[in-house]
């Protein structure tokens, strides 16, 4: 495989000149990633919510509601079934993952901002839950999963003071 190939150039670009597709150069293959890390990042701010390579980890948009007795995280999957989408919790993360699938052949298709393809969001939980009793259900396109909170779940958040630099703590 041609390093070349691997190499992401966008749509209004000119394929690099022939002299800086070196091979062997170590200073072209740095200045050729740099580049790509740049566009990556930089690339797509007001796209579509699947963005491109590199950007998925923010899909699906997700929304964390916690009470006294549970934590529930609601899922934005639009065209989505729940066929589609796999729910997975262990070591302290949940996990959502699938595939949305296209409906037409790339042959017929002129035009298209859309992403298909496999995705995955990995939510780590600051409360301990009752793994035995999570609850998912799916309905217009939103994934919710209510995991209920175990006996003994960390207390709330206790503020720690800060001492000032040459002061001593008295106690």
């Amino acid at each position: 495989m041609n390093m070349r190939d691997l190499i992401p150039w966008g749509r209004n670009q000119q394929t690099a000149p022939s002299r800086y597709r070196e091979e062997g150069d170590p200073f072209m293959t740095l200045h050729r990633e740099m580049n790509r890390l740049f566009d990556d990042v930089f690339r797509g701010f007001d796209t579509a919510p699947f963005g491109g390579m590199g950007r998925m980890a923010s899909w699906p948009h997700v929304e964390v509601i916690e009470n006294d007795k549970d934590v529930r995280i609601s899922a934005e999957l639009p065209g989505l079934e729940d066929k589609d989408v796999e729910v997975l919790m262990g070591d302290g993360v949940l996990t959502i993952r699938g595939e949305k699938k296209s409906e037409i052949e790339d042959k017929e298709r002129a035009f298209s901002e859309r992403y298909y393809g496999r995705f995955e969001r990995r939510i780590p939980l600051a409360w301990e839950v009752e793994e035995d009793k999570i609850d998912a259900s799916f309905k217009n396109g939103v994934l919710t999963v209510t995991l209920p909170k175990a006996p003994g779940s960390p207390p709330e958040v206790k503020r720690i003071a800060i001492n000032r630099t040459g002061e001593e703590t008295k106690h």
